[in-house]
């Protein structure tokens, strides 16, 4: 991970219930939005775009991922 990803405010989900293996996620420069494992913070993470972000949310809140929809 570069410095500019370990110097980043990372945050969890309030509604990750506080356990400590959580996605962590960060707004980055530019509209760009970090994520990664809390378990490896020097580990990798992945960033998005904000078009890409936006993509990504809207097919997890429309069940996309789910794997119970077969």
């Amino acid at each position: 991970m570069n410095n500019e990803l370990r110097e980043t405010l990372w945050f969890k989900s309030s509604k990750s219930g506080g356990g400590k293996e959580c996605v962590e996620a960060a707004f980055l420069v530019g509209g760009k939005v970090g994520v990664r494992d809390s378990k490896n913070p020097a580990g990798p993470a992945h960033v998005f775009t904000a078009g890409q972000w936006d993509a990504f949310v809207g097919a997890v809140m429309a069940g996309k991922f789910d794997l119970a929809r077969g």
